[in-house]
């Protein structure tokens, strides 16, 4: 008998959903038809598979109504905030906007009489998408949209904490009318993911998520030669100057580091603020945190759902009470419905007095969890910021935006933002260093890195 994934809502704690684990010979059979449905795909024009594309998008948009109180049962997220579509539609369209010209040979610099040379960016083959539960559509969309647009298959395993999402994307592709076995969508344990990964049939894997799964990947892939593409968390500094604009700062970094319950890899997990400016920001940000009210996300009342399992946020307060055992000082201090150790309900915390000993300035958290720390000048701040092992945003506070490419310059980190954070901007790669993870997504360069490339050099007959 296969075994199941059994999906938690953290809700209630009820099994909202289960669903076998696919056997070793549908596995098998379902990358055979990956390969042989892509060579008919990749003849296709690039405009009809935007086409596809663009009908795929109105098909899962129209599910929203549908998909909304799912992903509130999968994996917490308020109601009120209406889903991800807003995110998956401008990211879409922006791929299908860009692909003619992203996708189209490359011509050698200097031209030769009597020759013809030129690369193509030839499709890579088979493509995994291994994606995770916290921004379970928008992640996913990152990788399969532009692949597929490339002339690549896509094999979707999606977190077992959203089931449904990947259900909703083969719906929508099947709407769409895309032809069959371009896409599917499998459910697999662990073992049936590394053991597909080693077995050298794919030939890209996008993987977001952990840094130890990070490791599993790249250990399970090792000897294939397929590409990667790994982002695998992050602790995301901002930096406020004196001459930020405070209410503005303010509003956006408390979003920044609680929405989604702090779940999101480029969320704001620590900020460091000049000490001419400390006090009041210290003081507006608790005070705009305190507006946040923990609940079912069924309730539109909630703006802070639960975290998606209990574990998860028994890690922040297991980090909350180090940080205060060494010192910190914390300002919230409330409790919530169910806030207990084994419940995933936990309120928003904002720390002071905090420093670089302490696991919550320097460990991703991924949760309604932060670190306020005052400093001197920039130097302090630039140093700081980059003593972290992860490297995926980092955001800069002030009016000057000379200044702030400048300290952007001396950061390490993929992206660096200007009073505001927390946001994917397709027509920009995204991408990471350190122990972020490496390859890039969206903008034309997330197209070079689902495409090979292929020389032509072709002389005229003499």
């Amino acid at each position: 008998m296969l075994d199941t994934i059994k999906l938690k809502s953290p809700i209630d704690g009820s099994i909202y959903v289960e669903r076998p684990v696919a056997s070793d010979q549908a596995i098998s059979a379902a990358v055979e038809r990956a390969r042989a449905a892509q060579m008919d795909w990749a003849r296709t024009t690039i405009a009809e598979r935007c086409k596809y594309m663009l009908a795929f998008l109105e098909a899962l948009v129209g599910m929203n109504d549908e998909i909304v109180p799912e992903l509130a049962w999968q994996m917490g997220r308020p109601t009120r905030y209406g889903g991800e579509m807003g995110g998956v539609k401008e990211r879409t369209q922006y791929m299908v906007e860009i692909a003619e010209q992203a996708l189209k040979p490359v011509m050698a610099s200097n031209p030769k009489e009597g020759f013809r040379r030129y690369v193509k960016k030839d499709a890579l083959g088979v493509v995994m998408v291994i994606a995770p539960w916290n921004y379970p559509y928008l992640t996913a969309v990152n990788t399969i949209v532009p692949a597929l647009i490339a002339g690549n298959t896509v094999i979707l395993k999606h977190a077992a904490q959203t089931l449904l999402v990947g259900e909703r994307f083969a719906k929508a592709f099947e709407k769409a009318g895309l032809p069959k076995h371009v896409f599917q969508n499998i459910v697999l344990n662990h073992a049936q993911t590394e053991k597909l990964l080693g077995s050298g049939k794919i030939d890209h894997v996008n993987f977001t998520g952990s840094v130890a799964g990070g490791r599993a990947i790249e250990k399970a892939a090792a000897g294939t030669f397929m590409t990667l593409g790994l982002e695998l968390g992050g602790k995301d500094p901002a930096y406020v100057l004196p001459d930020a604009k405070m209410d503005h700062a303010i509003v956006n970094l408390v979003e920044g580091a609680f929405y989604n319950s702090g779940q999101c890899c480029c969320g704001i997990e620590r900020v460091y603020v000049h000490e001419k400016v400390y006090d009041e920001f210290v003081e507006g940000f608790v005070a705009e945190t305190k507006n946040y009210v923990v609940g079912n996300p069924l309730d539109q009342a909630t703006t802070m759902g639960p975290m998606a399992q209990a574990r998860f946020a028994d890690f922040i307060r297991e980090q909350k009470a180090e940080a205060l055992r060494k010192g910190a000082v914390a300002h919230m201090n409330t409790k919530a419905e169910g806030d207990r150790a084994g419940s995933p309900y936990l309120p928003a915390e904002v720390l002071t007095n905090v420093d670089h000993q302490m696991s919550v300035m320097r460990e991703e958290s991924f949760g309604p969890i932060v670190g306020i720390m005052k400093v001197r000048n920039d130097e302090e701040a630039i140093a700081l910021m980059n003593d972290s092992p992860y490297g995926l945003t980092a955001s800069i506070w002030t009016r000057d935006t000379g200044h702030a490419a400048a300290i952007g310059d001396r950061v390490e980190t993929g992206t660096v933002f200007m009073n505001r954070c927390d946001y994917l901007d397709p027509a920009l790669v995204w991408t990471g260093v350190k122990d972020t993870g490496k390859g890039a997504a969206l903008s034309a360069i997330g197209y070079d890195n689902l495409t090979r490339p292929k020389s032509y050099h072709l002389r005229e007959a003499i």
